[in-house]
């Protein structure tokens, strides 16, 4: 046969084994449960190309610098098969900590051997755990999880049910490497995840030069944490604490400032000495304390005074035990409550009108983390800050990195 005319077939299954590789994607999110009310969703293909054309273009990383332990099986190995769409999804009525997520195994055995290579402990019964992840080895699938709790349901509703969910990655993700998006019945909102250089954002809008304005006057401040909400976001993010604390409480604005600074606290014990005496003994430590000071206001101060009293959370020396940063004061004036430290006194920063949470990373932040593995404190003390605003209807989450040789796709 001549060979040229081998070459035009060639060329066209070259192409299409190319297009399935890299471009096709099944699309339908069959791992998202009827009554997920979140879902993350992360377009892997796509981040796979983000990640090789970001390593083509840094040759620092060809040689492959780092070391891995030999005992430890890879991802490519794990018998795991590696998804177009990962799909990440919250249930309704559940914890807010609650996540879970479900894959796919080509071999079953071989993902039990990486998980155990990866020391996760066998908990009997095709489960295992390691810290506060949880999975579950289900056939021909894997269940992964912050808990174990809805385990039994997820399996029943996507695997038992004759009930499908319809949903499409078409109807959650539009660009960027994934979205974030909130199910209310036939209503979704959806939220981009993009990955930049230095920097991960997630917003429904792609105007955020308002917001990104208030970020430059927030750092002039240079306070660890500073917040400004109305009843609005107050709502939203009493929700995580309290389904009805926004309501019950009656706030309609929340301001916050506060630092971080190291101090020396005394610890006081008691020893006997040879004649059985009890001798005091002092000795000290260094503790990272808060300095901090909060306004919440009102159209009913005495009404939030009276419930938070009820909630037992003022104590006799007027004290608001609902945080654990303590010693503090709680005061009532003709607009709400003022919240203060009493250790040390920080004024508010200026009110700036606007919806946004601002939290500054810190080298004392990462020191009084102890419980952190090595790999998230290095995650850690690679941010700078990270940023929530919102205005009308407009949302941003900026997740801001330090500016290094390397993208953050190549140094996480």
């Amino acid at each position: 046969m001549n060979k040229k005319k081998l070459i035009v077939p060639l060329i066209l299954v070259l192409a299409v084994a190319l297009y399935f590789v890299c471009f096709y994607k099944d699309k339908i999110l069959k791992f998202v449960p009827k009554n997920a009310d979140a879902v993350v969703l992360i377009d892997v293909k796509k981040l796979t190309g983000q990640y090789i054309s970001s390593f083509i273009v840094h040759p620092s990383k060809w040689s492959g610098s780092k070391t891995k332990d030999k005992k430890e099986i890879s991802l490519k190995d794990s018998g795991i098969r590696i998804p177009d769409f990962l799909q990440i999804f919250h249930l309704k009525d559940t914890k807010f900590s609650e996540w879970y997520s479900v894959v796919e195994l080509k071999d079953p055995q071989q993902f039990s051997a990486f998980l155990k290579s990866h020391q996760f402990i066998s908990k009997g019964k095709d489960l295992f755990r390691k810290d506060q992840i949880f999975i579950k080895i289900q056939g021909e699938n894997a269940l992964v999880g912050t808990s174990d709790q809805a385990f039994d349901p997820i399996d029943k509703l996507l695997f038992q049910s004759p009930e499908k969910n319809m949903l499409t990655a078409d109807q959650l993700i539009d660009h960027g490497v994934g979205s974030i998006s909130f199910i209310s019945g036939q209503k979704i909102k959806n939220f981009s995840i993009e990955l930049h250089a230095d920097e991960i954002e997630i917003k429904n809008t792609s105007d955020t030069g308002t917001l990104a304005s208030i970020i430059a006057g927030i750092q002039k401040n240079n306070h660890f944490v500073d917040i400004e909400l109305d009843a609005q976001n107050v709502k939203h993010y009493a929700r995580f604490f309290d389904k009805n604390l926004a309501d019950s409480a009656q706030i309609s604005y929340f301001k916050a400032t506060a630092d971080i600074e190291q101090v020396n606290d005394t610890i006081i014990s008691y020893e006997y000495d040879d004649n059985f005496n009890e001798v005091e003994k002092k000795t000290f430590q260094k503790i990272i304390q808060p300095n901090y000071v909060m306004d919440l206001q009102s159209p009913a101060p005495e009404k939030t005074w009276n419930y938070f009293q009820y909630k037992k959370w003022i104590n006799a020396q007027d004290q608001f035990t609902a945080i654990p940063f303590q010693p503090n004061h709680i005061g009532r004036n003709d607009g709400g409550l003022i919240i203060k430290s009493t250790r040390k006194t920080i004024p508010l920063s200026p009110k700036l009108k606007q919806n946004y949470i601002f939290i500054r990373n810190s080298p004392l932040l990462l020191s009084s983390l102890s419980t952190l593995t090595p790999k998230e404190k290095e995650v850690l003390s690679d941010l700078e800050y990270i940023f929530y605003g919102n205005k009308a209807q407009n949302y941003w989450v900026k997740i801001k990195a330090k500016k290094e040789k390397l993208p953050l796709i190549l140094r996480w």
